[in-house]
């Protein structure tokens, strides 16, 4: 890894992270750039055809982590819902993260079972109780640079800029070393309201925004709203989607591709994405072949 998300953060203002859901995804954001790679779960339940509703394992998203962080050297931020169950299961996920090399984990303060924040019906986890899986999942760590980022919902489901403060100021005394602040309004005025709020409380910690109903906002306007990362979580996988889906339309209705060659990546692409001319040549070592077929 080129640095760690910690190293990071202290550096750059703000850290652009993109969403990826496999190894493919992953190259893309690095080649363009992207200091950090967010293994979002809707991107990755998306891509395994189920909702991002708690229905893969901890074990299948690990997996789709570990895929992206063999396939590149910037941080992996894995996100792992609500932390799969409880403290005990939390220290467990730690560590098997942790040894995997990805780089934080972000955990949401959500009851089980998880739904997505951009459907009704979530329900805020016991701060407490949250807190604890915090505490836990630190104690469990083993080096330094390995973060946990709590992620507040107080937003998310209306309790208000106040419940979202004291949660945070629960959440970064239990060891949180970031927070990840979420929204569903359509500008940013929110989350600049709470950043601002936060900072006023001594909150010191790195803040998280991720502007998927406030895409106006630029990364750099986010810095000036308070966030030290920006996290476009998203977009990847919905642009693949409608990619995909135009592509297949078209070959439906046209059972050819003809008309469209012109505006799909070549195989040559595909080769170059993935380095295929790096491939080692398989003929045996002229050397050894010599050797082999020498008169005794």
């Amino acid at each position: 890894m080129k640095k760690s998300l910690r190293a990071l953060l202290g550096e750059l203002q703000p850290v652009r992270v993109m969403g990826a859901h496999d190894g493919m995804t992953a190259v893309l954001a690095q080649n363009y750039g992207f200091e950090a790679i967010w293994a979002g779960g809707l991107g990755i339940c998306t891509a395994a055809g189920v909702p991002d509703a708690g229905l893969l394992t901890m074990t299948e998203l690990l997996d789709a982590a570990v895929t992206m962080r063999r396939r590149v050297d910037i941080p992996i931020i894995a996100d792992v819902d609500s932390g799969f169950g409880d403290v005990n299961v939390v220290r467990r996920m730690v560590q098997l993260y942790e040894g995997e090399g990805i780089a934080a984990i972000c955990m949401e303060d959500k009851q089980y079972p998880k739904r997505n924040s951009f459907r009704d019906g979530n329900v805020l986890e016991d701060a407490g109780v949250f807190a604890r899986k915090i505490a836990v999942a630190k104690a469990a760590q083993r080096g330094d640079d390995f973060m946990v980022i709590a992620r507040l919902e107080s937003l998310i489901v209306s309790a208000g800029l106040d419940d979202a403060i004291k949660r945070a100021e629960v959440y970064c005394e239990a060891g949180a070393d970031a927070l990840l602040i979420h929204s569903r309004a359509r500008t940013a005025d929110e989350v600049a309201e709470f950043a601002t709020a936060a900072r006023a409380a001594d909150i010191t910690v790195p803040l998280f925004m991720i502007p998927t109903t406030y895409p106006g906002a630029s990364a750099r306007e986010l810095r000036a709203c308070g966030a030290d990362a920006v996290v476009y979580a998203n977009q990847v996988i919905r642009a693949a989607l409608q990619a995909m889906t135009a592509v297949l339309d078209h070959v439906a209705q046209q059972d050819s591709t003809r008309l469209i060659e012109g505006d799909i990546a070549t195989v040559a692409d595909l080769f170059d994405l993935v380095k295929t001319d790096e491939l080692l040549d398989d003929s045996p070592w002229i050397g050894l072949a010599e050797k082999a077929g020498s008169p005794a």
